[in-house]
């Protein structure tokens, strides 16, 4: 079992910014691709973003692009979102996903990852 722990969510106010963390002890890290999705109270889990095994390829929802920047450090096991000029509609749970396949590339749907974090709450106010 993949353990993966996210950290960083809260309270902000609208045109703040939150990092979210993702560590996990698991040092096969470097070899999967990496999500981040979140999910809304009664709205369905959505992607947010994605970053592939080496960190040169990402991709991101139309509704964070611009605002927000995938990172991750595969030395240290962890992988980031900066979330810039939040708005009271990022508002939801945070979850990071680990790709279901080693070396494949970053995908968009929450069926191609295998593993996930316990979530944080990201609440931005107005």
């Amino acid at each position: 079992q993949v353990q993966l722990i996210e950290s960083g969510g809260g309270l902000a106010q609208a045109g703040g910014s939150l990092r979210l963390s993702c560590a996990t002890p698991d040092r096969t890290f470097r070899y999967y691709a990496m999500g981040w999705f979140r999910q809304a109270p009664g709205k369905e889990r959505e992607f947010v973003s994605a970053i592939s095994y080496s960190g040169d390829k990402t991709y991101y929802a139309d509704s964070v692009k611009g605002r927000s920047t995938i990172s991750r450090e595969n030395t240290k096991q962890t992988l980031y979102l900066q979330m810039d000029s939040l708005k009271p509609e990022d508002t939801a749970v945070y979850y990071c996903a680990r790709s279901e396949r080693s070396w494949a590339p970053p995908g968009t749907t929450s069926t191609e990852y295998a593993y996930w974090g316990q979530g944080t709450q990201v609440t931005v106010s107005s």
